[in-house]
């Protein structure tokens, strides 16, 4: 037999030689997560058919997954007896365990089944990836010495999904779920209701089943395409009790909490489609057939809450998680404005307004689901108008929510737009699939921290962890679906289980290209931009320099071509950045070190070199943090943010602030023309400025009005020999998003791309 069977924790660099007289050097871990510690021990444990399994009985759904993994994946049959023995340690904490290969036994320890079943996924890890789709045909299994001790950072570790825009087989449910299960994420936040369908069938009201699951028709494209287009065709469809009944079991048998998602008081559009009673004006409406935020809202009358409290009932006993998610989003208030039943509900509660009416809504479903013995969760909008009693918030509209509630001692969950949107692009590649925008690398996921630097040592404890989600409106295919989901999800599994200490993410890209091999036997369409090349700008002594990086292996190189042809295994190796002093076009590739092989794809980067590159610039306001891009001096360094997604490098965002920009030459400078660019998808809350002020030096501000009904929205001003050392820009924010819009009565973004002076 030969050391090449083994096949998973480790690259190894040895001599094929017989088992007998292996000489091995190990060099890297392969796990993903990345456990706590581990400990190395140069042999291995030989699994074959005269292995055998005991077991605790309450770690017996663990054994059996470990059981039926191998028997199914492999040609062995494992018999009765301890060369694998699960034990319980009741000095673990609940989701711990230890891990112990030597060479003549397995033993894994935990305190609960649960524990037990994390160390057999790392076990999973430590063998060949030909058991993970049955074509793993040796008779023996070889397995590399080792002890692990290992436990979460976080007890909440989840992965949302929205089946309301666009519906998934149960089949891919249960996929999804083994993913989830695989990386030790414990939590499956199932988004079932929204203004496009309701997924889930309520026995008591059928018109939920034949009116609010199906829409006439779905756009076509973009929201934020000007003109929009439609298929013409029927869509939809929900799941039956019986069948949410089967993936919850599912599920609960991988240890992984299914969390409904129940719509409201908005979002809601679906549902009253079918009952327009439950709305405030009685008037029929269509299930949406678009995406974004619709006024129609639930009416907060007895009507709507008998409604509510009828559907929550069925729902409490298909699902017995403790948590109920009620979602409290994106909640326009113009019906309730219009309502004389809310107006003199207003005033018989004495509210203050609206936004403490939907805090009304909110605390009333949440003290009947009390009353049922489970706990709410809804977005940060929850916050609005006073947090229900004993709500938890998921804080999406970036870290300030969060700070908030667990300010006020209430528990949160972190899936801020900026790392934990994977609907988001993942690459700045022209042929990636449509997305709803943004822009979220692997690497951006990788780096985020859980836990908001606002909050104290006490406060902290209320952060009980993260989730990645995942909305739909653009992904109608399970196969585009899982694009989006991976590697990302992979990047969040560490972020939420690992200690912060063993995180580092060239080792992490490491263990991913070798994961690659996993998902390939899952058949997993999982995104690859490992060999991506990746840049930034310097300004050194008022000079900029280009810099490029690929998070390589010490076997890889940079090949590159300036204004040239694609590059090839002969172009020039990429040794050190580029001074930016003329335009000019960068193309660059990832080789293997001294091999003609080309990893992954070109990268191309055109600069434009202008008067403004290497001077200094300064804004009077810090971009918001997630949308930074290259900082202040990323305005001027001759690279144009991209056509389709405002997260990139270059876009620098800013919420609901007017800034002043300044530049300063150093010297005077004969200026022609100033040129820039805003972002302008109202969907996304982005609104560019409608007015725009410039001057030169000391002298007086010029005021630009700018178009807004454009994605893009150019501003250009040509002046004629102007002499100056300074140039000053003035940017409005547009102010509060209008009644109507996504994200009424929030301050709305402004982006900004570079600024070009000639």
């Amino acid at each position: 037999m030969h050391i090449k069977k083994l096949i998973g924790l480790f690259i190894l660099s040895l001599a094929l030689v017989n088992c007998k007289e292996e000489s091995i050097q190990i060099t890297q871990t392969q796990i993903i997560p990345i456990p706590n510690s581990i400990e190395l021990s140069d042999s291995f444990f030989t699994i074959d058919e005269n292995t055998g399994v005991t077991y605790d009985d309450n770690l017996k759904v663990s054994a059996q997954f470990l059981k039926n993994f191998i028997e199914t994946g492999s040609q062995i049959t494992l018999k009765q007896g301890n060369a694998i023995q699960f034990l319980i340690d009741e000095t673990l904490e609940p989701e711990a365990y230890k891990l112990t290969v030597s060479k003549k036994e397995i033993k894994i320890e935990a305190s609960t089944d649960q524990g037990a079943f994390y160390a057999v996924q790392t076990l999973r890890q430590l063998m060949p990836v030909g058991l993970e789709n049955g074509a793993f045909s040796e008779n023996e299994i070889l397995i590399q010495a080792v002890v692990i001790n290992d436990k979460p950072q976080f007890s909440y570790r989840g992965m949302h999904l929205d089946v309301a825009r666009h519906m998934f087989s149960v089949e891919f449910i249960k996929k999804y779920i083994d993913a989830l299960a695989m990386l030790k994420l414990n939590t499956f936040h199932w988004h079932l209701t929204d203004d496009q369908g309701w997924r889930i069938e309520i026995k008591k009201y059928t018109k939920l089943q034949e009116v609010a699951a199906y829409r006439d028709e779905t756009l076509v494209g973009h929201y934020s395409d000007r003109l929009h287009q439609f298929d013409g065709k029927r869509y939809g469809g929900y799941y039956t009790q019986e069948e949410v009944k089967d993936i919850v079991q599912y599920a609960k048998e991988r240890f992984v909490t299914v969390i409904p998602e129940i719509e409201m008081p908005g979002h809601a559009q679906a549902a009253i489609a079918a009952y327009p009673e439950l709305g405030c004006s009685d008037q029929p409406v269509e299930v949406a057939k678009k995406w974004g935020v619709f006024e129609e809202i639930y009416c907060p009358n007895q009507k709507t809450f008998a409604f509510l409290e009828d559907v929550l009932d069925e729902v409490l006993e298909l699902f017995p998680s403790k948590y109920i998610h009620i979602g409290g989003d994106e909640a326009p208030k113009t019906r309730w404005k219009n309502c004389e039943h809310c107006q003199a509900l207003i005033k018989e509660e004495g509210l203050k307004d609206e936004h403490h009416l939907q805090s009304y809504f909110i605390t009333k479903m949440e003290k009947y689901l009390n009353s049922k013995g489970r706990q709410i969760i809804g977005w940060d909008e929850i916050l609005e108008g006073g947090l229900a009693p004993n709500a938890t918030v998921m804080s999406w509209r970036g870290t300030s929510g969060a700070v908030e509630a667990a300010k006020s001692g209430h528990n949160v969950i972190m899936t801020p737009t900026s790392h934990c949107y994977f609907d988001y692009y993942q690459s700045e590649n022209d042929d990636e699939p449509l997305a709803i925008g943004g822009f979220l690398p692997l690497e951006k996921v990788y780096g985020f921290n859980p836990i908001p630097e606002e909050l104290t040592e006490n406060e902290r404890q209320y952060v009980l962890g993260a989730q990645g989600n995942i909305w739909t409106e653009y992904i109608p295919t399970e196969k585009h679906l899982e694009y989006m989901a991976f590697p990302r999800m992979l990047a969040l599994s560490e972020v939420v289980w690992s200690q912060p200490e063993r995180k580092n993410y060239k080792d992490f890209v490491s263990r991913l290209e070798n994961f690659h091999q996993r998902l390939d036997a899952l058949k997993m369409n999982y995104a690859n931009h490992l060999y991506d090349i990746e840049y930034e700008t310097e300004r050194i002594n008022d000079e900029v320099y280009f810099k490029l990086d690929s998070n390589l292996s010490e076997d890889k190189i940079i090949r590159l071509e300036l204004n040239g042809s694609e590059p090839d295994y002969e172009s020039r190796v990429y040794t050190e950045p580029i001074l930016i002093d003329k335009s000019m076009e960068v193309k660059a590739a990832v080789y293997k070190f001294n091999s003609k092989e080309k990893l992954g794809r070109t990268f191309t980067q055109n600069i434009n070199y202008h008067k403004a590159v290497g001077a200094k610039i300064t804004i009077n306001k810090q971009p918001y943090k997630a949308y930074s891009g290259s900082g202040a001096q990323g305005l001027i360094n001759g690279i144009s943010g991209s056509d389709s997604r405002y997260g990139d490098k270059e876009w620098l965002g800013f919420w609901g602030e007017d800034i002043l920009i300044e530049i300063d030459f150093r010297e005077e400078l004969e200026i022609n023309s100033i040129k820039t660019r805003f972002y302008n998808s109202n969907g996304q809350w982005i609104y560019a400025p409608e007015k725009i002020l410039v001057a030169f030096d000391n002298n007086q501000y010029q005021e630009f009005n700018l178009a807004n009904d454009e994605l893009l929205i150019n501003f250009e001003f040509n002046v004629a020999n102007q002499r100056a050392k300074k140039v000053y820009i003035k940017v409005q924010n547009y102010g509060t998003i209008p009644e109507g819009k996504q994200g009424a009565g929030n301050k709305a973004w402004t982006f900004i791309d570079e600024i070009i002076i000639n």
